[in-house]
């Protein structure tokens, strides 16, 4: 019995030094979901590589459920503080290509769509995380019409109480039982947050698309949602297609109704996987919608690292940054989200060419400030909590005219309108009512005083093990204690009583609740990530090749999950070891992401990646 005591401890104390930490072990993030509630920045699921890199050459689900403290921009770090101590335990699905959608009235995020890593696909229910008391609710299985998709084009209007998401892909990692190839959809799913309601609209027209964005402006009077770019799949047989991203789809909310506006001035290559955001000058004279990054399509183009701006309702895009020709460190399959109309803070993605870590400091974790407001006149700069207006940059105002503060004179396309609609929807407002929270909310300072302690400093890494290593010990003193109390037992009791059935019980979500003064606790009941073998190839269309590490295994080709990366064997590249230096002005993470959804890899000749200066304020 005490050598039994003594493997059980020291299985434990293993267990425990080789849980990572997902802040002070980070490398890498890519196919997370984002929203922003209660002035913090929730990233959910996706992908993720630990550091050091070369000792974890696999990606690994994300089980955490992270924020950012919208209120604090550390010094010496320059981004939002990220903590991990939120509730989320095994019984909550962990997904990558899913959505937020953001419920800051009832306090909430819903979690739609989204593929599932090296297991299979469960049956799809509405989850959300109430943001107020730290745990998480189901709302049920949606009706028959509606099915989990993941990469699609998403967004939530918490203004309106909606979210929508036009296309995306069903395969065997996202539908129990699907059999086929994955299969692009073409339909804009509906939830309305108030009534709890499903609907499923006709798209811009009847082809499957996936991967591209979609924001929403408060135009039109319920405003209206902006889709471009992306892929299509218009024959049916596999075959992807480049969306070009002068093709820009328009919904309005209050007609139900589609429209396409071609746009004009330096329209951006075709790309997938990319993020955007939306904002607009103080009197609405422009929408301005950034775009960054993205994977691309053709042989040459292993991805984009720019930032390009459609302004509406010019209809122009305006290449933003760089402003010298250069292929920079594509990245792609990342989040963005702006803040108060000010800044986008960009999360994470995954770079074909690079091998280091994305900025551990900032936890991949960058700022870019959409009107330059800052001392030094820079695109990429320290996130500031204080900065809540937008003001027009120079290189939007020398297309529309104007100023900082609006004022826009080329108010519509030089060529005019396709369609005499958006000609009207562009000179209203949307005016929405007030939304009522379906639940009772705390007063702002009840709220404000429970969430300071969630803000606390961290535990350090010493503490953690520490009392993980002593609550070994109370558990093995627990078992010894109640394995002597059952001989006993056996020794006075000649029969058991019968085992309970809990077979009719129904589960729910218990999430774990963590301590407040701890930004990072172990989610309860986390699988052993280290432990996890690599995904399978995906079968049709084939993805986008993140680097394989050269110590990965080979996939289990028996598993067979699909997953909806596109037919295009452009990114099917081996890094080769850097062996240079170049302070590089985006966001970097110079280690490629593992990932192990992709073709058996080909060697990249003549490239030699840059190491490349972590620096959030010109990443």
């Amino acid at each position: 019995m005490f050598l039994l005591t003594l493997s059980l401890l020291a299985l434990l104390v293993k267990t425990t030094v080789q849980q990572k930490d997902p802040l002070n072990d980070f490398c890498r993030r890519f196919g997370h979901q984002t929203a922003v509630v209660d002035r913090k920045l929730f990233i959910d699921g996706g992908l993720l590589d630990w550091n050091p890199i070369s000792q974890n050459p696999l990606n690994y689900t994300n089980t955490w459920l992270l924020y950012n403290d919208l209120d604090t921009s550390p010094a010496g770090i320059g981004t939002p503080q990220l903590y991990a101590n939120l509730s989320k335990n095994a019984s909550i699905p962990s997904v990558s290509g899913g959505i937020l959608w953001p419920d800051d009235v009832n306090k909430r995020v819903y979690l739609y769509g989204g593929e599932y890593y090296q297991t299979q696909a469960s049956s799809y229910s509405l989850l959300s995380y109430d943001v107020l008391n730290d745990d998480w609710d189901s709302f049920g299985v949606p009706s028959a019409s509606i099915q989990s998709v993941s990469y699609g084009a998403g967004v939530g209007v918490s203004d309106i109480g909606e979210g929508y998401m036009l296309g995306g892909w069903l395969s065997n990692a996202s539908v129990p039982g699907w059999s086929g190839a994955p299969l692009a959809t073409s339909t804009l799913v509906k939830y309305d947050m108030d009534k709890g309601a499903w609907t499923n609209n006709t798209g811009p027209d009847n082809t499957p698309r996936a991967e591209g964005a979609m924001v929403y402006l408060p135009a039109s009077l319920s405003g209206l949602l902006v889709h471009f770019g992306g892929l299509t799949t218009p024959y049916g047989n596999g075959t992807i297609v480049g969306s070009p991203m002068s093709e820009i789809h328009i919904y309005d909310i209050q007609s139900s109704s589609w429209y396409t506006q071609t746009a004009v001035g330096d329209v951006p290559e075709m790309r997938r996987r990319f993020c955007a955001g939306a904002t607009w000058a103080p009197d609405r004279s422009s929408y301005n919608i950034y775009l960054y990054g993205g994977a691309g399509f053709d042989a040459n183009a292993t991805g984009f690292d720019d930032v390009y701006i459609l302004s509406l309702p010019s209809f122009t895009w305006i290449k933003w940054w760089p402003s010298t020709p250069g292929s920079g460190k594509p990245h792609n399959t990342l989040s963005c989200n702006v803040i108060d109309g000010a800044q986008m803070i960009i999360v994470g993605g995954t770079f074909p060419l690079s091998s280091d870590c994305d900025s551990p400091a900032t936890w991949g974790t960058h700022n870019l400030d959409l009107g330059k407001q800052n001392s030094a006149g820079a695109m990429w700069h320290d996130y500031q909590p204080n900065l809540t207006t937008y003001a027009v940059p120079s290189e939007i105002i020398a297309v529309v005219g104007g100023s900082s503060l609006g004022g826009a004179t080329l108010t519509a396309p030089a060529s005019g309108y396709d369609n005499r609609d958006l000609a009207v929807y562009f000179t209203q407002q949307a005016s929405v009512a007030s939304r009522t929270p379906t639940r009772q909310i705390p007063t702002p300072s009840a709220t404000q005083s429970s969430g300071s302690s969630s803000s606390s400093s961290s535990l350090s890494s010493g503490a953690i093990a520490g009392i993980a290593i002593g609550a070994a010990v109370v558990v093995i003193a627990l078992l010894i204690g109640a394995w002597v109390c059952i001989r006993r037992r056996r020794r006075d009791v000649p029969k058991q009583s019968p085992a309970s059935d809990f077979s009719n019980v129904h589960e729910q979500p218990y999430p774990y609740t963590p301590s407040p003064n701890s930004q990072y606790i172990p989610p309860m009941n986390q699988e052993f990530h280290p432990a996890r073998q690599p995904h399978s190839p995906f079968q049709q269309p084939t993805s986008i090749a993140e680097l394989a590490g050269t110590t990965s295994p080979h996939p289990d080709e028996n598993q067979k999950f699909y997953s909806p990366p596109p037919n295009d064997s452009s990114y099917a590249l081996e890094w080769v070891p850097h062996s240079a230096t170049n302070p590089h002005q985006s966001p970097v993470s110079v280690q490629a992401s593992l990932h192990s959804e992709m073709t058996p890899v080909t060697e990249l000749s003549g490239s030699n990646p840059m190491i490349l200066h972590e620096n959030q304020r010109s990443p």
